[in-house]
């Protein structure tokens, strides 16, 4: 079975907010019959590994700047500072799960946006990048590889890893969306607006497969944000459920005949619906079984 990782404290508590926290739980309902790993916070030596000593007291003791909430774009709250925590050792405990099982799933994370000194698009803890340095100091891994299909370019994550030739960063992403300034990641695919599900998965295919064949990564990081949805108010691209749901098997199925283990966070997923999020989300864990199974 593939290792689920979930706290009810997940839940941001934004109350109503475009961000819908509510669907970790409902993702974790949708899975009630799947054992689930129950992680701890992340710890502050954790944290700093990526986030600067400013950022990181700041946002744990609740004194951020107006501004800094602002450009955060969601509230402070004991509540929310906790779930931070939370994903951030999600993330760290799906991976050490995925060096065993072959893969794991973590029903949050994918802060994407975040930096080591600010947050942004309501993302304050960088998990992916946590989790990385934190094996990486465990001598668990070297070499890792992220691939983020949000349709929001992860910003966040080409910053921290701009100069580290340890992490390849690949994001597939919506050009003339959120962030109006995109850090360069390892590579960029700058899709246009209205993308549909064949021409995604014909850009997307090669060039996962190329980054594997030519980085040679120890550890997958999959950044699975559901927004590339058409009927997702954050998005303008137009992949299908069915079409994440390929997108989703690209993923694994590169990861699997490369004999690497795969780590997946959730990122993004704004439908209007929030049962489709849910859907969608919920369909990348069963084509990470699948892969994982076959």
């Amino acid at each position: 079975m593939l290792p689920l990782v979930y706290h009810p404290d997940y839940d941001l508590n934004l109350g109503a907010h475009v961000f819908p926290a509510q669907k970790y739980r409902l993702i974790r309902e949708a899975l009630a019959d799947w054992a689930v790993h129950t992680p701890e916070p992340a710890t502050d030596e954790d944290i700093l590994r990526v986030h600067s000593p400013a950022w990181t007291i700041a946002l744990r003791d609740g004194t951020l700047t107006p501004q800094q909430i602002r450009t955060l774009e969601i509230p402070w709250s004991p509540a929310m500072a906790r779930g931070f925590w939370l994903a951030a050792g999600g993330t760290i405990l799906a991976a050490q799960l995925a060096l065993k099982a072959g893969a794991a799933y973590n029903i949050g994370g994918g802060f994407h946006h975040a930096f080591p000194n600010h947050g942004e698009g309501f993302c304050a803890i960088h998990d992916v990048a946590v989790a990385i340095r934190k094996l990486q100091a465990d001598g668990l891994i070297r070499r890792t590889l992220i691939v983020d299909t949000d349709v929001h370019h992860g910003n966040g994550t080409a910053a921290i890893f701009a100069s580290d030739p340890s992490v390849f960063t690949l994001s597939i992403h919506q050009l003339h969306n959120y962030p109006a300034q995109k850090a360069p990641s390892t590579l960029d695919i700058h899709l246009p607006d209205g993308v549909e599900d064949d021409e995604y998965l014909a850009v997307l295919e090669p060039a996962v497969a190329k980054a594997i064949a030519d980085f040679v990564p120890d550890m997958l990081f999959y950044v699975a944000g559901a927004d590339p949805y058409y009927d997702d108010q954050l998005g303008g691209l137009a992949l299908s459920i069915e079409g994440l749901a390929a997108r989703d098997g690209v993923v694994f199925s590169a990861a699997r005949r490369a004999g690497i283990p795969s780590v997946t966070a959730l990122a993004g997923g704004y439908a209007r619906r929030v049962e489709d999020t849910v859907s969608i989300h919920v369909n990348t864990a069963r084509e990470a079984y699948k892969t994982l199974s076959s």
